[in-house]
């Protein structure tokens, strides 16, 4: 087929909102994505040093302003900076293999690849000429109706690619390898910097510290001595908050255990880019059913807590996390619908999360939470004392705010390469693909979110401090804060968004994500204090 007219639009000058809807959305770089067969259709071009790039991102048209492959497109015709083309014929090329296997019908192929170049025709009203060299401009205002014809134009080639080879030349296109392998060997290097500090406090410092304090026979040299075992008496104490804080490390680990199972299945090939949707499908499918996780865990740690008003703790521990995600969705989505946008969820999606909430993962909440208060409390190697310690006079380093930000300094580090290989994947036109390596990073992040929670936990129960708990969860989140701060330079220096409910869309996902790194990061120091802390308590005699 080589020149098909697909429809004709008609506008009129006397209603001119369409058309003002159509122009503006080419000024403001509007794309489209097709998909054929599974396999997204790209605009290749090939760049200045011979080397062809693929996007699956096709321009809706051309403007004068525009700075990125629209403009290699177009830049044979634009001449101002104030002219607007639309790209109304695609020039569609599709690659296939024959299929050579004993069983499949025969003359069978297999579509290996599907090639688009977009063009600007100016057809005549009633027919479709690709003959015409013209482009069609779009004015700023319409004197008199104005017929816009759609065309395309379909060319088969055999190619030697094989099926399953199929993504190579989109993937391949992508030159991200070399700096995803820096963004281990940081992540790595970081580990075991952290690993080797961890190690010291372990082997030196703490053993030291243990065999000083098991050889004191009487109570006068204790009192002479100064560290962390002087608090052995209040370093258990339940903390202020312990409901939300059982609640938040209820959700932690559930959204732990979501990321942990979503990316092996990732890894083993189930969730790659060739099965659209299927890694959002199994995150929330994973997260709906770990609500027993969530429930064991917060019944556990607030029975622990000394906390009986258990019936609140699972309600919340269902209902806070997911709670706070889809109220921010909903009011993203209702300014979609009100913009009558594609990308608005239907209401049967809708109904359909909120009947997997309430009808898997609450129920799944609360079974989990009864088999967690039927356990026994958590046992601890020392005694809480009945009257409270004073705390001396804090340093600067043992202040909330300073163990917040410079606990998420580190982890934040070991992912920071990643992140920006992610958000491109979000909100441009790359593809996410190579989820080993994002594994083996987020191994590396539990591993750094813990040691660093465990040094700055040693550091605060030896300047006498015992309020370790929300400290400890405090260190782990802090990630959160740079993911925010990381986010925010993202959005200043990559994106170009010039209307406001693009930024307003933006900052809105990014509130979901910082929302649920918080509760994830900052359980994983937390247990791991609270490991550490049970470990060097259990070791040391206490009179």
């Amino acid at each position: 087929m080589t020149c098909e007219k697909l429809c004709t639009r008609q506008y009129k000058s006397s209603r001119e909102q369409a058309y003002d809807f159509l122009r503006s959305a080419i000024i403001l770089q509007y794309s489209h994505h097709w998909v054929v067969d599974n396999l997204p259709v790209t605009v290749c071009l090939t760049s200045e040093d011979q080397k062809r790039y693929c996007s699956a991102s096709i321009p809706l048209g051309c403007f004068g302003e525009t700075r990125d492959l629209s403009n290699s497109l177009c830049g044979a015709f634009t001449r101002s900076k104030n002219e607007v083309y639309l790209l109304n014929h695609a020039k569609l090329k599709i690659y296939y293999h024959p299929v050579q296997d004993s069983w499949s019908w025969p003359d069978s192929i297999r579509i290996v690849g599907v090639v688009v170049e977009p063009q600007s025709i100016a057809h005549p009203k009633d027919k479709a000429d690709c003959d015409s060299t013209t482009p069609l401009m779009l004015p700023v205002h319409l004197d008199s109706e104005l017929f816009i014809t759609y065309s395309y134009s379909v060319i088969y080639e055999a190619s030697n690619i094989k099926w399953a080879s199929r993504w190579d030349y989109i993937l391949e296109s992508m030159p991200q390898s070399n700096i995803q392998w820096l963004s281990i060997l940081n992540s790595v290097v970081l580990a075991l910097f952290l690993s080797g500090l961890v190690a010291t406090i372990l082997l030196r410092t703490l053993r030291r510290d243990i065999a000083r304090y098991s050889q004191l026979e009487n109570s006068s040299e204790v009192q002479e001595e100064s560290g962390w075992k002087l608090v052995h008496g209040d370093v258990f104490r339940p903390p202020s908050w312990g409901m939300l804080l059982s609640v938040f490390l209820g959700s932690g680990s559930q959204l732990l255990l979501m990321v942990v199972v979503t990316l092996f299945f990732a890894c083993l090939g189930f969730l790659s880019p060739a099965n659209r949707g299927a890694l959002m499908t199994c995150a929330l499918a994973m997260y709906a059913c770990s609500g027993t996780i969530a429930g064991y865990v917060a019944a556990r740690m607030y029975k622990f807590l000394g906390g009986v008003r258990w019936k609140t703790n699972v309600l919340l521990t269902a209902t806070v996390c997911p709670a706070v995600v889809f109220i921010i969705v909903f009011i993203l989505n209702l300014a979609l619908w009100i913009l009558r946008s594609a990308n608005a969820l239907p209401f049967g999606t809708i109904v359909a999360l909120l009947a997997l909430w309430f009808g898997v993962s609450l129920p799944l909440c609360f079974i989990g939470a009864f088999f967690g208060f039927k356990k026994s409390a958590i046992e601890v190697p020392v005694r809480t004392n009945q009257i409270p310690r004073q705390i001396p006079f804090l340093t600067a380093y043992g202040r909330p705010t300073v163990t917040f930000f410079l606990g998420g300094l580190l982890p934040f580090s070991c992912i920071f390469i990643q992140l920006f290989f992610i958000f491109n994947s979000i909100w441009g036109t790359q593809f996410y693909f190579m989820f080993g390596l994002l594994f083996l990073v987020f191994l590396m992040l539990v591993i750094t979110c813990s040691e660093t929670a465990i040094l700055l936990c040693y550091f605060q129960l030896c300047s006498e401090d015992y309020r370790w708990w929300w400290k400890a969860f405090h260190c782990g989140a802090g990630t959160s804060f740079y993911l925010f701060i990381y986010s925010l330079h993202y959005f200043i220096s990559r994106l170009e968004f010039r209307d406001a409910i693009s930024g307003f869309l933006y900052f809105g996902y990014i509130s979901i994500i910082v929302w649920l790194s918080f509760l994830l990061t900052g359980s994983i120091g937390f247990f791991a204090c609270l490991w550490f802390i049970r470990r060097i308590y259990a070791v040391v005699k206490v009179d």
